[in-house]
């Protein structure tokens, strides 16, 4: 779907961030939603590109994980995201999530992204994914929200019922068909291989609840689906989660 030039607004970076000396990223405007780019300096062949969430209040906090923000630069992968908001996978924002992807293939990056969820960003990453199987190169979770009947529907229930625009009970009686984890199907004929690195002791986002489940049923499909599992650690912004080596391994196997 090509986005209409007149909802695509260019936004003009201050002076001073751009004297900074720090990253300072390309934004711009799709429908009135903010969406930032980090171009790689040496783009690698096929412009290949991160898509992070959750990107929210116009920032990508990706590009202060300084170990994974270098990484990522320094193979040529550009990074990306879209502030929807606090959504959680409706399919109206899921859609919505498709007009910036489109931007970017327009803009010469590849048709086929790597997604990066954080916390509920898996939810918002995986939720595309499944529906748009065919343009994902890979995902990646950092303890992320996969599953809808988890986290969203027990500790984000307002944010959810206003995603979707729906009552609890009508989610839940159409639960199979909102779920990313019950629609793998498209990923799993489309071989995209999944990574996510989770706290075996995260009570927030719970591993059992989310990683594990995800990773049973993309396997009981066939998927490929890596794991690496946290011993002792919680949903903490600690080095096991923003500099994982196996991550960053994962990411730059998979741009090409």
């Amino acid at each position: 779907m090509k986005v209409p030039l007149h909802l695509i607004t260019t936004i003009a970076l201050p002076l001073a961030a751009q004297e900074s000396g720090k990253p300072t990223p390309e934004r711009f405007e799709i429908d009135g939603h903010v969406a930032v780019v980090y171009h790689a300096p040496r783009p690698a062949e096929g412009k290949p590109w991160l898509w992070y969430a959750p990107t929210l209040k116009g920032a990508l906090s990706l590009a202060g994980r300084k170990v994974y923000f270098d990484a990522f630069m320094n193979a040529g992968i550009s990074v990306a995201g879209f502030d929807l908001g606090e959504v959680r996978g409706a399919p109206g924002s899921t859609a919505k999530f498709t007009l910036f992807h489109d931007e970017m293939v327009n803009r010469g990056f590849s048709p086929k992204p790597i997604l990066l969820g954080q916390s509920r960003g898996g939810m918002m990453t995986l939720a595309w994914a499944v529906w748009n199987p065919d343009k994902v190169k890979a995902w990646v979770g950092i303890y992320p929200v996969c599953n809808l009947a988890s986290w969203p529907l027990k500790n984000s229930k307002k944010e959810t019922l206003a995603d979707f625009g729906l009552t609890e009970d009508e989610i839940r009686s159409r639960l199979d068909e909102f779920n990313p984890i019950a629609n793998l199907e498209g990923l799993a004929r489309n071989r995209v291989p999944m990574f996510a690195v989770h706290g075996d002791s995260d009570v927030v986002v719970t591993y059992e609840d989310n990683t594990r489940l995800l990773k049973e049923h993309y396997e009981a499909l066939g998927g490929s689906f890596n794991v690496k599992v946290i011993p002792g650690e919680g949903h903490k912004e600690t080095a096991s989660f923003f500099e994982n080596s196996a991550l960053i391994n994962f990411v730059i196997k998979h741009a090409p």
